[in-house]
């Protein structure tokens, strides 16, 4: 079933429960901490979790002797008082195996703590995209990544171009790959998972999850990217095709009642626009992602070659070559039109822009800051900071997340057998 990730457990909370389970309850907290980067020392630690320096010390301890954490006793220098341990994650640690589906291909790897990715593996799509000869494949990788590593593996998690629902993990209108609306996408997941071998280091009964894309990379750029310290992170982006957006609100993903919001992709923007894969016309889906880019310029997508790529290309190109500026101009209008909207709708305080959508803003920064201040109902005294993404591989990253979930909740859950 698909897990949600939400904020971490408090530290306030944690010290509020009973003492025999306090030590237990404060490794949660801890470990997020160093995995997120917010406690690169004992004392940032400490500071962190609002706790004396020997519970810390305990807390630091019992992390390391589970494998998930290295403590430096060589001293890091940490302003004032005495020096304090430097605090990593393990880099022999147990792992996750992280998948993602593109609309053209499929992306695999394992994935430690702290968003680091172990060598990614791109393939094209199989022959047969039904659900189930699909995610046999992805659990297949996966399986064969985990059984040839020396790391232990604790889950597995994928990434899906379309809307999941929460609790039950359906896939709706999964148009990519005509999958029928509502297929169990998480259960025959689950269950591709289980008959493949992960190897003898793997967890027994390897749990799994699975959500959408876009949400994930949200979750990748606000614990480790662009969107740390914000409060109301925004993220759209166009990947292989299409459009998607998420919202993260102190620090939880906004999924709505059933794990669907946010679908910004379908946002209308031209009314006699492109037609949409959803029957509609003009939505951002159509009208900002990689072929639209491509049909503004007069271009024809070369099938030898992934579309993102050519797209981003052609973007990069804008400096130089006054077709590719007039495509890109044309197309940033159209996504400023839609980022006004979803401002004056939910308020953010940053936008992250990633995909094909980072190569708009660099191609025209002031043309796409300028359309949103001017179609913003705040206009420019409310402009809000609009950035590029920084996490390379941002799905797998935030499917990563997702199959860390239960242990950043529970570390000690990670010595299972």
């Amino acid at each position: 079933m698909q897990h949600s990730p939400t904020s971490p457990t408090s530290a306030h909370e944690a010290r509020r429960r009973p003492a025999p389970d306090r030590g237990r309850t404060l490794l949660g907290p801890a470990l997020r901490l160093v995995h997120t980067g917010q406690a690169p020392t004992r004392s940032a630690l400490t500071g962190g979790l609002e706790v004396t320096r020997a519970t810390a010390g305990a807390v630091t301890a019992e992390l390391e002797a589970l494998g998930l954490i290295t403590v430096d006793s060589r001293p890091a220098g940490g302003g004032r008082g005495r020096p304090s341990h430097r605090l990593a994650v393990d880099p022999n640690g147990p792992v996750v195996v992280a998948a993602q589906l593109h609309a053209d291909g499929v992306s695999v790897s394992l994935a430690g703590l702290a968003g680091r990715l172990v060598d990614p593996v791109h393939l094209p799509l199989p022959a047969a995209t039904d659900p189930v000869r699909l995610l046999r494949a992805v659990a297949e990788t996966g399986a064969r990544l985990a059984a040839d590593s020396s790391r232990r593996c604790l889950g597995v998690a994928l990434a899906l171009p379309n809307p999941v629902t929460e609790p039950d993990g359906t896939a709706l209108a999964a148009l990519h790959f005509a999958w029928p609306s509502g297929t169990p996408v998480a259960d025959l997941f689950a269950a591709e998972v289980a008959r493949a071998d992960f190897g003898p280091r793997a967890l027994p009964d390897l749990p799994s999850a699975v959500a959408n894309d876009a949400n994930l990379a949200a979750l990748a750029e606000h614990r480790h990217g662009a969107g740390r310290d914000s409060r109301h992170l925004l993220l759209v982006t166009s990947g292989h095709r299409g459009v998607g957006g998420a919202l993260v609100i102190d620090g939880r993903l906004h999924t709505g009642s059933a794990g669907l919001a946010l679908e910004v992709g379908h946002l209308t923007v031209d009314p006699q626009g492109r037609p949409c894969a959803c029957g509609n016309r003009g939505c951002l889906n159509s009208e900002t992602d990689p072929e639209a880019l491509l049909a503004a310029a007069g271009r024809t997508p070369d099938p030898a070659r992934p579309v993102l790529a050519q797209a981003r290309d052609l973007a990069r190109a804008a400096a130089q070559n006054p077709a590719a500026r007039s495509a890109v101009e044309h197309v940033v209008d159209r996504l400023g039109l839609g980022l006004a909207g979803l401002v004056n709708i939910l308020n953010p305080d940053r936008i992250v822009l990633s995909g094909l959508h980072l190569d708009l803003l660099a191609g025209a920064p002031d043309r796409l800051a300028t359309v949103v201040a001017d179609r913003c109902l705040w206009g420019r005294s409310g402009r809000v900071p609009i950035v590029p993404a920084q996490v390379h591989h941002a799905g797998l990253v935030g499917a990563a997340e997702l199959a860390w979930e239960p242990y950043l909740d529970d570390p000690q859950a990670t010595a299972a057998r």
